[in-house]
């Protein structure tokens, strides 16, 4: 059993993270700026801004950071996952970024789709951001943080079609994965499955992963 917490805890992404932590018997802390409109039970909310998460983050095994660049968040994330590196370097937590697809390359060696100038200019700088945070890992990470940085599939999130769980999920790297019909999709449940099935058994260290079916 590990103490996660998850910082955006009550956005798409983190309630399914936190629901899902919480039914395999995790200790789960939430930090959002809101309270969640559905409580997920065994799940601890603190409100409070990312700018200032030390209270929810001290004693944490995993910390992980699902806040979207969007709104008041945008242009926020450098600063704001920067300070969540130092303090999960420094007490020796796992920092779990979640990033999104723009992060992926189309082919081994190619540029990732977030370098190209065919986004599309609604998720362009969104996208650009998350990119940012994961090439500051990459070059700026302290020696000694464990960090993984997660892209989902393509077609992800609130906006996305709802899905039923499947149960099951493909794992890449840096590639981004498509099915036969060049379709590249995952519901809500099941990237949560695939990223505490990684938190509990760690695959990738210091590096990207991405779920799809």
């Amino acid at each position: 059993m590990a103490n996660i917490t998850i910082i955006g805890g009550t956005g798409f992404t983190g309630s399914h993270l936190a629901q899902e932590a919480a039914a395999r018997g995790h200790r789960v802390i939430s930090l959002s700026r809101s309270e969640p409109a559905e409580p997920v039970d065994g799940v601890t909310y603190l409100t409070g801004s990312a700018d200032h998460p030390e209270q929810a983050v001290s004693g944490a095994d995993v910390i992980v950071a699902t806040v979207s660049p969007r709104g008041d968040s945008a242009g926020t994330l450098g600063r704001r996952y920067g300070r969540l590196a130092e303090l999960a370097a420094a007490s020796g937590a796992r920092l779990v970024v979640v990033g999104g697809f723009s992060s992926l390359r189309p082919a081994p060696g190619a540029p990732r789709f977030a370098e190209g100038d065919d986004l599309p200019p609604e998720f362009a700088d969104e996208a650009r951001e998350l990119n940012a945070v994961l090439e500051d890992l990459i070059a700026n990470a302290p020696e000694d943080l464990d960090w993984v940085f997660v892209s989902p599939a393509a077609a992800y999130g609130a906006y996305a079609p709802v899905a039923e769980p499947r149960g099951a999920y493909r794992v890449g790297d840096d590639v981004a994965l498509f099915d036969a019909e060049g379709a590249s999709f995952i519901g809500g449940e099941d990237f949560a499955r695939a990223v505490v099935d990684e938190i509990e058994t760690p695959t990738h260290r210091r590096s990207q992963i991405h779920f799809a079916y």
